[in-house]
């Protein structure tokens, strides 16, 4: 059964990298995946209910990240309907590719370690899309807020999903992980950002301007003003919101959303119906990539099953036996992360080092941090955030590979050589 899954997933793996070859859309590979890889799970011998129980906890994590992720496309919408980045765009005073990457890249670091990288990745293509009229320098532009993303998260206790996890089973805590990473993850930005600055070398862009304006009403602009501010503040206060209530992120999403719905339904109530029609929430919901959640989650649910079938526990007990050496087993982890989710990764991985054996904050929970946060970003699919941007930008797999995978390669061991160089000298 192990081999059979091993197979499935390989091969679910390899039609997704092959989607334009094969012309078959990774979003139908990765759902036929994990439904094959879930039939056969069941059929394996295993206990009826015991498959069911899993499954049920596999579609409610699962779930979770969805209702988050398609909430948080849908504010985005929401703002970009009402033309709310213009408050930023208006704001750009180059012309220079390399400046404007820096400037984004910058931005999005800080960004996603206050908000999470998922949605810092959702916002900042946002941005970047009205800036943008050139689909290659968009592309450039996409990889950068990847890593971007991932490298901010990395650092801060609510800035990626795998050291939230940490953080609440108290594998670290949260000032320790903003001193303990914040320049391994600055270093893991930069090296791959100046490397991509040279490509782009005395190249000038122009404004893109959507030629249709949004409403003809006198209150256009105080309702883009009060979308990106309402929008914005949402994403932003759902950290807070999970600190405070307990509850998961998603349902802070939903709830800001619904905010969101009943502030633009009453700010647009006296306009007939096509006036209103383009900057509705209803409208925005026909306006998201629905391809690009589904694989999302056909992604999660493939995953799954390697973690339920022991294998990727399996996998980390293999290396720590084969390999032995702690600082080497956890970059391997990271490099892995790049190819099957991090989260299940680190799950593992918190199940295999007891807390007597590494308390918190010890080198192995903020190295782990580190190298699952960012390792993902050497692929495009290693992570939300490349997943994101994948399906908002059409990234073709082979062309990150080509192009960025070496660079964030780079700048993944620089960052790592930076940590463990910082703690010999501070520990």
């Amino acid at each position: 059964m192990q081999i059979a899954t091993i197979a499935i997933f390989v091969a679910a793996y390899l039609a997704i990298a092959l989607e334009h070859p094969l012309g078959i859309n990774k979003s139908a590979s990765a759902l036929f995946g994990a439904g094959l890889l879930w039939t056969v799970y069941a059929l394996s011998g295993h206990d009826h209910s015991a498959v069911i129980h899993e499954l049920d906890q596999s579609v409610a994590a699962a779930a979770q990240i969805i209702f988050f992720l398609m909430g948080a496309m849908i504010i985005v919408e929401v703002i970009d309907a009402h033309d709310g980045f213009e408050i930023i765009t208006s704001q750009i005073r180059t012309n220079r590719l390399t400046v404007l990457l820096w400037q984004v890249g910058l931005v999005t670091f800080f960004l996603s370690a206050v908000l999470d990288n998922l949605t810092t990745t959702i916002v900042m293509l946002s941005l970047v899309r009205k800036l943008l009229s050139e689909r290659k320098d968009r592309l450039i532009f996409a990889a950068n807020i990847v890593i971007a993303a991932n490298a901010g998260g990395a650092w801060s206790p609510i800035g990626d999903v795998t050291t939230t996890m940490l953080w609440i089973g108290g594998q670290i805590t949260s000032l320790a992980i903003l001193q303990g990473l914040f320049l391994a993850s600055f270093v893991n930005l930069l090296v791959p950002l100046a490397l991509m600055t040279r490509q782009l070398r005395g190249q000038t862009f122009r404004v893109s301007v959507d030629a249709e304006p949004v409403t003809s009403s006198p209150a256009a602009a105080f309702e883009r003003k009060l979308v990106f501010s309402l929008g914005i503040g949402i994403l932003t206060l759902v950290p807070a919101f999970k600190a405070v209530t307990g509850l998961p992120p998603f349902m802070g999403i939903l709830f800001g959303l619904g905010l969101l719905w009943v502030t633009s339904e009453i700010v647009h109530r006296h306009k007939d119906q096509d006036a209103k029609q383009r900057l509705t929430l209803v409208n925005a919901l026909t306006r998201i990539d629905l391809s690009a959640v589904m694989f999302f989650l056909g992604i999660l649910l493939a995953v799954a099953t390697l973690e339920h079938a022991g294998l990727l526990a399996a996998l980390a007990k293999w290396l720590d036996q084969v390999v032995g050496r702690q600082d080497i087993i956890v970059l391997l982890l990271g490099l892995l992360s790049a190819v099957v989710d991090n989260v299940p990764l680190v799950a593992a991985s918190m199940g295999m080092y007891s807390l007597a054996l590494y308390p918190p904050d010890s080198f192995l929970w903020h190295f782990i941090a580190y190298c699952a946060g960012t390792g993902g970003s050497i692929l495009i699919i290693g992570s939300a955030a490349g997943v994101a941007a994948m399906g908002i930008e059409r990234i073709d797999f082979f062309w990150y590979v080509r192009r960025i995978s070496l660079l964030a390669l780079v700048g993944y061991g620089a960052g790592a050589a930076v940590y463990i160089a910082q703690f010999k000298l501070l520990y």
